[in-house]
């Protein structure tokens, strides 16, 4: 149902930022969605996402500005109601973000996760 994690951090600029994660710390990017996403890998299997902040998103450095991703291997609407039925409570709907579609919930503690789907 899940497969890898994508932990994202909302990041003031995503050209400032991919350098920072490339150039400085040496990480590889793996994708690139101009100034609305990059994906960098982070090594081992693992990716980090970057994310500028929007009107309904956290600001750059303030609680909720991580939060951790999870790919699904099923389609995310099956997922999400499979999860529902477990008694997860999702925060939305589930939203078409070009080139993925995303499904937002948390954990007991109310640390933010959420679910990402590639469209096919």
């Amino acid at each position: 149902m899940l497969s890898s994690a994508l932990p994202t951090i909302y990041v003031s600029d995503i050209d400032k930022s991919v350098h920072f994660y490339t150039e400085v710390l040496g990480l590889r990017l793996q994708f690139q969605s101009g100034p609305h996403f990059a994906q960098i890998d982070a090594g081992g299997g693992s990716s980090i996402g970057l994310h500028p902040p929007s009107e309904k998103g956290p600001a750059p450095g303030t609680h909720g500005a991580i939060s951790v991703g999870f790919y699904v291997t099923e389609p995310l609407d099956d997922v999400v109601a499979a999860l529902k039925s477990k008694g997860v409570q999702f925060h939305g709907p589930i939203i078409d973000d070009s080139p993925v579609r995303l499904a937002f919930f948390g954990d007991p503690d109310g640390n933010d996760l959420y679910l990402c789907e590639y469209k096919a």
